[in-house]
């Protein structure tokens, strides 16, 4: 099968899984907040994205390229995440998903990370990735489940919505996975960046509480550099 029929078949494929049905209920969140504002004049901001005249819509709203190149993964995490989202393509306003390449160099990781308003449904292409998700508190003095898969060509794993998750590339050459994802706008917290990366810096005596270790551990970690491959 031609490279690109195999990227046209993947797409279509994790596009429909990623597909949720409709409730009859309040829409999901498809950004971090939405503040209510009571000044008719203020500027309108709506839970997404605000609607373009019908009468303008051409096919290029529709419409994005560029999935079947790698991503650079020259970084240190030794990974890229290529995102196709309502951010870059228009027209998947109020759809209900999206889609992203993610490329792998050897032994390269895509972080431990959530997306806060999406299940994620992953193909591996090319290569073979070791994958995870980790449960939410199960109760007092127990520990968060671990589900752990080495998936190859071929294979899918779902990771549900907001759960912890990661991909290690664990094979002998590059890896290259496709996911699609259950809203138009998931969002991404990588795990590291968000607690040790965030402006301005979490309080260090919080970050100390919290993990148990030393405040000098806390303050090293914070000064480094965090990576963002999305």
């Amino acid at each position: 099968m031609a490279l690109s029929l195999k990227f046209l078949v993947v797409t279509t494929a994790i596009l429909a899984l990623a597909s949720s049905p409709s409730t009859a209920s309040d829409p999901s969140p498809l950004q971090d907040f939405c503040v209510a504002v009571n000044d008719s004049k203020a500027t309108v901001f709506v839970n997404g994205k605000v609607c373009k005249d019908p009468k303008l819509v051409t096919a290029d709203d529709f419409f994005r390229s560029g999935l079947n190149k790698p991503g650079n993964t020259s970084n240190q995490l030794g990974s890229v995440v290529t995102a196709v989202n309502v951010n870059n393509l228009p027209g998947l306003n109020t759809l209900g998903i999206s889609v992203a390449r993610i490329d792998f160099a050897r032994r390269g990781l895509n972080p431990p990370h959530t997306h806060p308003r999406g299940t994620e449904v992953l193909v591996v292409l090319k290569g073979r990735l070791y994958v995870g998700f980790v449960l939410s508190n199960p109760g007092p003095n127990m520990k968060n489940k671990l589900l752990t898969k080495i998936l190859n060509p071929g294979d899918v794993f779902v990771f549900p919505q907001g759960l912890v998750h990661f991909q290690l590339n664990v094979g002998k050459t590059n890896a290259i996975a496709f996911a699609g994802l259950s809203s138009q706008n998931p969002g991404v917290i990588t795990i590291a960046n968000a607690v040790f990366g965030s402006d301005p810096p979490i309080n260090d005596d919080v970050l100390a509480k919290a993990f148990q270790i030393d405040k000098k551990v806390i303050d090293h970690l914070q000064e480094q550099f965090w990576w963002d491959n999305n």
